[in-house]
């Protein structure tokens, strides 16, 4: 069910075509296929809903794909597919060969900058506008919306400082909703609170706002003063902040607002001003996450993405859990728990993952020692390394693609001063629906060739509480744990823990013919491959490596000695340079000559859908195993 005019937008023609009031009923219409599809197709939720008026005064006022449009996060763009030529493929989203849950410059043109990940926006926009100028083109708009968070995000700070002493026509667009998936936290946000809140502020605005919005006749009057109408605004901007100099101000935008981001005529006329303005600006919008849902408004943290839910009460549909394991990410936010309890140094880190982590379970129980530091990987990581030389023993919980960011970071401040800082990558792997932005596909690869760095891998929930148990012992130096979203393997995760020997394998299947060597959770699908060659008569051995780095050459040897007609190596990330190639480098450098097949996930960047179709795609499925296994 869509809405009378939803129905009639084929394009954005028509919806500049609309009038005010048109745009308020169409908003509605939006937030119902919204919420209405999303109840049965899930996605991210609670953000497309407080941006749908946004979404329609950005089209109406600009004029699109020719003006540049770019989503920070990308996960806030719902409405902006839907009015974009994608309103009837709007259920295909995040679902296999259908719409990206991200914007995607493949996609749509209308997609001018593709987001998966936080605070690229402005980056890009001010590229583009610098593009622009050097072309001649001084009527091109570049727009970067920011929100959910990303302004906490370093990269957004060094574009603004960039961007601040150009000449770029971009406009940023700050979308603030106070939270980002869990709360926002930090100076920032309490930045924003007083601007938001400043009583003078706020009287003094709605004095100048009352000024030019009433009738047409005396907006037309003041038309001609607009430019004085902004002046006034940023002045007091400037005194919001308990009087302190407007932050942006200080960094060289003109900043203008904040502005109802759910009254569309304000938007409209408050962008159609600023498109004469020319320069870096800044309008700080303020909106409801969750917008138009009763459940998501009160809760936005579990509506951030509910999966499916009754569009008529809000009311989460939820699978029974009973008898199920629990997810790796419950696991491990019960055992540091459990470790912190007994070792006093432990503190936790997550940048801005504290649910999905379920870091913020220690959060709860242990406040003073666990930390959101917002959406930074590269200070999370650092802020740990700084912990660790005072002697603490941090673990850092990074999602795997994100911990990309911070690269240098774990180089640069933990590996090479030898600090025991435990990483642990959640999400690793392939995750599903969100896709190629979001694939923990490149965490080993990327990391094997740093020098004093542990990387593991546990099969199970008991090996991953083994491992924590052993990175937070003395002289463990610099640990990574990597495992996968969703859930683990025994019913009971619960185990007593154990120190785990650093770089030492298991064989988890007794065979004599063939040998598969895994790496993580995937042994899982190894151990059922095995069972059904076993059936067709092919005997396998399968080995729970555990650790990339140290590698267990010891257990390589004694593979090798065994005499297999193949060994298949498996992995959830990338062949190149990952898992088998450690394997392969081994054996070439001892002059080892046997059959070996490498399993993991190719050279190309793996699209989004159901992880059992993906892993099919990639031939890591237990049919892709079997049949590399064949003799």
């Amino acid at each position: 069910m869509t809405g009378v005019i939803l129905d009639s937008i084929n394009s954005i023609e028509d919806l500049r075509k609309l009038g005010i009031e048109d745009l308020k009923q169409l908003a509605i219409e939006l937030r119902h296929y919204i919420i209405d599809t999303l109840s049965q197709h899930p996605g991210h939720l609670a953000s497309s809903l407080g941006t749908v008026e946004l979404t329609l005064a950005l089209h109406y006022v600009f004029n699109t794909p020719d003006d540049k449009l770019i989503w920070d996060v990308g996960h806030q763009a719902y409405a902006h597919k839907i009015i974009t030529g994608r309103r009837d493929q709007f259920p295909t989203i995040r679902t296999y060969g259908g719409l990206s849950g991200f914007p995607r410059m493949d996609e749509s043109p209308f997609d001018a900058f593709g987001t998966g990940h936080s605070s690229t926006s402005i980056s890009a926009a001010l590229g583009m506008a610098t593009a622009s100028s050097l072309q001649n083109n001084s009527k091109r708009q570049h727009i970067a919306v920011i929100g959910d968070g990303a302004m906490t995000g370093g990269e957004a700070f060094e574009a603004l400082n960039n961007a601040g002493v150009s000449k770029a026509n971009i406009l940023v667009v700050l979308n603030d909703n106070g939270i980002s998936i869990d709360k926002a936290v930090g100076g920032l946000n309490k930045y924003l609170t007083r601007i938001t809140a400043s009583p003078k502020y706020n009287k003094l605005k709605e004095k100048v706002w009352t000024k030019l919005g009433g009738n047409a006749e005396k907006r037309d009057k003041y038309a001609e003063h607009s430019l004085d109408f902004f002046q006034h605004l940023t002045f007091l901007a400037k005194t919001a902040a308990l009087g302190a100099p407007n932050l942006f101000e200080s960094l060289g935008f003109r900043y203008f607002g904040p502005i109802d981001g759910h009254d569309v005529g304000e938007l409209v006329e408050v962008l159609s001003q600023l498109k004469q303005i020319k320069g870096p600006k800044l309008l700080h919008v303020v909106t409801k996450k969750g917008k138009g849902l009763r459940s998501a408004e009160r809760h936005p943290v579990e509506y951030h993405a509910p999966g499916k839910f009754n569009a008529e009460t809000g009311d989460q549909i939820k699978n029974s859990t009973s008898g199920k394991p629990l997810k790796y990410q419950e696991v491990f936010g019960r055992t540091i728990i459990e470790l912190a309890e007994k070792n006093p140094a432990i503190v936790g880190i997550t940048p801005a993952m504290a649910t999905g982590s379920s870091l913020n379970l220690m959060m709860a129980q242990m406040p003073s020692r666990a930390f959101d530091v917002g959406i930074a990987e590269q200070h999370a990581v650092t802020f740990a390394a700084g912990l660790a030389a005072q002697g603490m023993l941090p673990f850092c919980n990074i999602y795997s693609s994100f911990m990309q960011r911070a690269y240098d970071q774990i180089i640069h401040d933990v590996a090479l001063q030898r600090l025991p800082v435990v990483l642990c990558l959640d999400r690793a792997g392939l995750v599903g629906d969100d896709g190629p932005t979001h694939h923990g596909a490149f965490d080993l690869a990327c990391l094997r060739p740093i020098p004093q760095l542990t990387i593991c891998a546990p099969m199970d929930e008991h090996e991953l509480r083994h491992m924590m148990y052993t990175a937070q012992l003395p002289d463990q130096g610099a640990v990574v744990i990597r495992y996968p979203r969703g859930l683990s393997v025994h019913a009971d995760w619960r185990c007593q823990l154990q120190k785990m020997e650093v770089g030492r394998g298991r064989c988890v299947r007794e065979g004599s013919d063939v040998a598969i060597l895994s790496l993580g959770h995937i042994g899982n699908a190894a151990l059922a491959a095995a069972e059904r060659l076993h059936d067709e008569g092919v005997s396998t051995a399968v080995y729970d490596m555990r650790y990339l780095k140290p590698l267990d050459t010891k257990l390589l040897d004694e593979v090798a000695a065994r005499g297999f007609h193949r060994i298949v190596t498996l992995e959830d990330g990338v062949k190149k340079g990952g898992f088998g190639s450690a394997v392969l480098e081994y054996y070439a450098s001892v002059g080892i000559m046997m059959p070996i097949t490498l399993l993991g996930l190719p050279d190309t960047f793996v699209t989004h859908g159901p992880v059992p179709q993906l892993h099919k795609d990639c031939g890591i499925d237990v049919d892709g195993i079997v049949s590399a296994c064949r003799l």
